[in-house]
């Protein structure tokens, strides 16, 4: 049977009782797998990566090697989180990489963004491939891959295009040496969330705010320039500050700015100010593959926008984005 297709027989985990189950299952899997070898986790600190690192940890206890790469395409602050949550509170055994400059150096004038996803998804294995240089007895390779990121990734199925390319499946190089690990890639997004509150995450990083792998990459439209990729880390900063504050962070399953590259002329101290669109994208989704618009309050909306073009350099419009998962994706690109 295909090992990534997820039977028709299997339950959906909707409970505590199942995750348990599951998760006994996958840890003796995994244990059974790695043996007394070394694992190398990609830790975005997202929900995916991290409930596989909690998993594995559980399984494998510091035969884990956590890896968070800065690319320089994270949400504002959100290394430091990362680097807080896991050395600090989860005691992981965590490598931290600024690749910023690396990064956005290979990036440079790339606008389509099937080819930023490959650059990114590619430079991360290398970069794993050179840490794993550096330590013993590295020969797996973990990854947080979900069932939807293998629906949206099979090229062939039924004759359709795939939708997009995700940097934890397909973008593997030929010549890779590791085995991969991906213990919860028959997993739905809300089966993810129930699986983590089992191996006893916080709430807070259960359900925090799903981030793409390529980062803000893939919401920075177009070829990604240094001034514009902080406008939309500033713009993004703003509106999730202002859902925290409004009691929509946890009704709204995934919401963000993305900020193409056009211009339009505005008027700033009575004067021509060219600037770019910031555009707001909320959604909510059970299991990644369809996503219904979520509605935001106008004087929320009016708040948000009056911020973002007063406190953000470079953006003079904010514009809302209504269409649904089909026929829009749920990132924007």
């Amino acid at each position: 049977m295909d090992s990534n297709k997820r039977p028709d027989t299997m339950e959906r985990i909707t409970t505590p009782e199942l995750a348990e189950a599951f998760i006994a299952e996958q840890v003796k899997l995994v244990q059974e797998q790695v043996g007394d070898k070394k694992v190398l986790l990609a830790l975005s600190g997202g929900v995916d990566s991290s409930v596989v690192a909690a998993l594995l940890i559980k399984a494998i206890g510091k035969q884990l090697v956590c890896v968070h790469v800065n690319h320089g395409l994270m949400r504002k602050d959100e290394s430091e989180g990362v680097i807080k949550m896991f050395q600090e509170e989860l005691d992981a055994n965590l490598i931290y990489v600024d690749a910023t400059d690396h990064f956005l150096g290979l990036l440079a004038g790339v606008s389509d963004p099937e080819r930023k996803r490959k650059i990114i998804g590619k430079e991360f294995i290398t970069v794993f491939a050179e840490e794993a240089r550096k330590l013993e007895d590295i020969t797996f390779l973990a990854q947080g891959t979900i069932y939807p990121d293998i629906l949206e990734s099979i090229k062939a199925a039924e004759g359709k295009k795939a939708v997009k390319s995700h940097h934890n499946v397909g973008g593997l190089p030929e010549d890779l040496k590791f085995e991969l690990v991906e213990p919860i890639k028959l997993l739905y997004k809300d089966e993810v969330r129930v699986v983590g509150e089992a191996l006893g995450l916080p709430h807070s990083m259960v359900y925090r705010q799903p981030f793409p792998g390529p980062g803000l990459g893939v919401r920075c439209l177009g070829a990604i320039t240094r001034d514009r990729l902080e406008a939309l880390r500033e713009a993004d900063a703003i509106l999730r500050e202002e859902f925290d504050k409004n009691g929509l962070a946890e009704k709204v399953w995934q919401y963000f700015i993305a900020v193409p590259d056009i211009k339009s002329v505005g008027v700033k101290d009575e004067s021509r100010y060219e600037g770019w669109p910031a555009i707001i994208r909320a959604v909510n989704t059970k299991d990644a593959m369809s996503a219904t618009i979520e509605e935001i309050p106008y004087a929320i909306l009016h708040h948000i926008t009056y911020r973002i073009t007063h406190e953000v350099p470079g953006i003079n419009r904010v514009l809302l984005d209504l269409t649904p998962k089909p026929i829009g994706t749920i990132e924007f690109e």
